[in-house]
């Protein structure tokens, strides 16, 4: 199974770079629809749009209808669930979400599990005892589950914020809920717009760099400042998940 993950696309509509914001995702969905094989699936980790307006997320839908495989998203801490919800309102998966954006797709070899860690008052992630109720409801398979969510838990070594939740107690609320199973075979985030690795106890987990250049992080060489990159994520069922990054 191949899993594209793509994440902090931050589109805007009144931002001097926001044609570069769109077209940094444009380019990225014509990159993945030109691989061969190609992939099963996208997963957008959230931080779709910047402002969390209905007409920033029309024009990502507008965008992201243009990608061969199916895509699926979460909320990051820059998205409005509501929005989100009535634009993307045709994906069956989100219409029975009333309250959080968290949900299974069981279409693949491998269980994909959508988190949302989004708490309307701050950019740090939460993750309440109801979200903890959904995803031990959702790693009860015998699948391989992979668990997609916007705030990475654990310690960041790059960038200013190690901690990206507000509170040790949700973090540690979500590490737990993951640990719990041992269907979960990796864990894979953005929010910090740099590329890391860490690990929730023996499962591993990565965050990828925002595909908005504009707004991403780190040191990269001149050729490579304009050119956004996105994650494969490669399931096989002997060794587990292997990451790769694409450079548009």
């Amino acid at each position: 199974m191949l899993v594209v993950q793509i994440s902090d696309t931050h589109l805007t509509l009144d931002t001097p770079d926001a044609d570069r914001r769109a077209d940094d995702l444009r380019r990225t969905i014509a990159d993945i629809n030109a691989l061969d094989p190609l992939p099963d699936v996208i997963v957008h980790t959230g931080d779709i749009v910047h402002n969390g307006l209905v007409e920033e997320y029309e024009r990502a839908a507008e965008l992201l209808s243009q990608a061969r495989p199916p895509v699926y998203v979460i909320v990051g801490n820059k998205d409005n669930r509501e929005a989100l919800m009535t634009t993307f309102s045709t994906q069956d998966h989100l219409q029975s979400n009333t309250t959080f954006i968290t949900y299974a797709v069981d279409d693949f070899p491998v269980r994909l599990v959508m988190l949302d860690t989004l708490d309307p008052q701050s950019n740090k992630g939460d993750f309440c005892a109801e979200r903890a109720a959904l995803l031990d409801g959702f790693l009860e398979t015998e699948k391989p589950v992979a668990v997609f969510a916007h705030h990475p838990p654990f310690e960041v070594t790059v960038g200013p914020e190690p901690w990206n939740f507000g509170t040790m107690e949700t973090m540690n609320r979500l590490r737990g809920g993951l640990t719990a199973s041992d269907q979960v075979t990796g864990v894979f985030c953005g929010h910090v717009h740099r590329s890391t690795t860490g690990w929730i106890s023996d499962i591993p987990a990565v965050v990828m760099p925002s595909v908005a250049t504009s707004v991403r992080w780190g040191e990269y060489p001149e050729p490579m400042q304009s050119r956004p990159t996105y994650f494969l994520h490669h399931y096989d069922h002997t060794q587990g998940f292997s990451t790769s990054t694409q450079i548009v």
